[in-house]
């Protein structure tokens, strides 16, 4: 019978197969753990301005939400977001720093390949035995002598050939870490769509708000007029005998009040103004808005059920992405348990002259493969895992505190907007009432039935009543952008890079040999 005192090349490659195809990965496998979230939303009800949406068009038009308020400027700032704002320039670099990191990692996993030229020249003394020439030296007694002649040997050796190195894997430490950097150049990318997101809603409030302040300004000058039609009367009646002293000086103070206020009004319409320029990445004095009013209506706005805001929420988004970069880092703390085995490989050539260094009598080559395992650290290991399940528990709480932040802010918008339509419905019957009390007492100083003091109460409140509407409608205007905002702006997960791409296209090969992606 014959036997083998070594395995077969087979025999080797079958063992090796599981792990150098499919590999080991030690450590726990990715499963998104549950959010705390309701089946729907507390304030959404079948009322009017609401509408009940599917999923995949509850805030149309999908990434370009602004457009749902049909204003042509609001369209074109928003547009120069994304390409200027000098905040989303700087989330876009940290994720293309992501997205380089994973080559960096990710070329642990293929051989070290590296090539060496060398040159020595050494010189070497010696003595040769000589019994009738060169130096005397007597090292005893008797007849004999023995002399030694010095000599010197110089040699030149080239050298030059590669020199390989592999590190298997064998238990995935390499590949958790490409795991937990890939997820957070997800991460990453859903940070850099909240930034977009957080900054065109800033603009689009600043907007609102500066529209506001147009309306606000317009409002106080249709009341200016008013006052100095009011004033005119009293005038006449002061010059015909009819009117005292008092009533024309309380005319005159209540019209200056209201052009100065209608002056203050502009101080917080250019700030507005300098907030949107900055926001587009442009100095304050490139950027001139001409005046507008506030939106009289709001736009209805589709949502559809809570659970929709883990696929649409990129702040979430992130959230759960690095939950599986922290689940994967504990893999990569597990496998340092384990040995690490490498392949070495080495051809080269030594030798001289140079001109016959490469045959077969100067050849050098070796194989060889090493375990190494460190037997005793102290715990540092162990602690390492446990700093890693700590990791990794700190991330889920911050998950599931994200959703319910999320939660907490689509339900304030959604029973704000319901609460101010309310508010805005009751507040036109006080304004109407309040116009025309100020009528009638008009009419009745005309009369001379009433004082010129019930005329200025009467108009102090019509205007009070006015700005009062003027502002609900602000208020609506800019909950109606952070109801959008909380929704997600129709940005969907679906858009995040997905983790093949990122790990295909490398951007530090030469471009022949980028697969085509077209």
């Amino acid at each position: 019978m014959k036997t083998h005192t070594r395995p077969s090349r087979r025999r080797i490659a079958l063992l090796l197969a599981p792990f150098l195809l499919s590999g080991c990965m030690v450590g726990p496998d990715y499963k998104r753990p549950t959010a705390i979230i309701s089946p729907r939303f507390k304030e959404l009800k079948p009322a009017e301005g609401w509408q009940y949406a599917n999923p995949a068009l509850a805030a149309a038009p999908k990434g370009r939400w602004w457009e749902i308020y049909n204003d042509p400027i609001l369209n074109g700032l928003e547009e120069k977001v994304e390409i200027n704002n000098q905040n989303v320039v700087q989330y876009e670099a940290r994720y293309r720093n992501a997205r380089a990191a994973i080559n960096a990692i990710r070329a642990q996993l293929y051989p070290t390949l590296s090539g060496s030229l060398s040159f020595n020249r050494n010189s070497t003394g010696r003595g040769s035995r000589n019994a009738s020439s060169g130096v005397l030296v007597n090292y005893g007694t008797g007849d004999s002598t023995t002399t030694y002649t010095p000599s010197n040997s110089t040699e030149t050796t080239y050298g030059m050939g590669p020199t390989a190195s592999w590190d298997l894997d064998l238990w995935g430490a390499i590949r958790r870490q490409i795991q937990a950097q890939v997820t957070e150049a997800q991460a990453s990318a859903a940070d850099l769509a909240n930034a977009k997101l957080s900054y065109q809603a800033q603009l689009a409030t600043a907007y609102f708000n500066l529209r506001y302040q147009d309306s606000l300004k317009d409002l106080l000058h249709r009341t200016v007029q008013f006052y100095e039609h009011s004033y005119q009367i009293t005038l006449n009646q002061y010059n015909a005998g009819v009117a005292e002293p008092t009533a024309l000086l309380q005319a005159r103070t209540q019209l200056e009040q209201t052009r100065a206020q209608e002056v203050q009004a502009g101080i917080a319409r250019a700030q507005y103004e300098h907030a949107i320029a900055v926001l587009m990445g442009a100095a304050p004095a490139d950027l001139t808005i001409a005046p507008g009013r506030l939106p009289d209506t709001v736009p209805a706005i589709p949502v559809s059920v809570p659970a929709d805001l883990l696929q649409r929420r990129p702040d979430i988004a992130a959230a759960e992405r690095r939950m599986e970069e922290y689940n994967a880092q504990i893999g990569a703390a597990i496998a340092a348990f384990y040995p690490d085995v490498k392949l070495t490989a080495s051809y080269s050539y030594s030798g001289d002259p140079v001109g016959a260094l490469v045959q077969v009598a100067n050849r050098i080559w070796s194989l060889g493969a090493a375990a190494t395992e460190t037997i005793f650290e102290g715990g540092a290991r162990t602690a390492a895992v446990h700093e890693a399940n700590a990791n990794y528990d700190s991330y889920t709480a911050a998950y599931r505190q994200t959703v319910l932040t999320a939660l907490q802010g689509t339900e304030d918008q959604l029973s704000n907007l319901r609460i101010l339509s309310e508010q805005a419905t009751q507040q036109a019957i006080a304004l109407d009432a309040a116009n025309k009390a100020a009528t009638v007492a008009m009419n009745q100083y005309l009369a001379g039935t009433e004082i010129y003091t019930t005329v200025i109460t009467a108009q102090v409140t019509a205007l009070s009543n006015a700005e009062t509407v003027l502002s609900i409608q602000q208020s609506r205007m800019v909950d109606s952008v952070s109801l959008i905002e909380a929704l997600g702006g129709g940005w969907d997960a679906s858009s995040l890079p997905s983790k093949g791409s990122m790990q295909t296209d490398n951007p530090f090969l030469p471009s022949f040999i980028q697969k085509d992606k077209n």
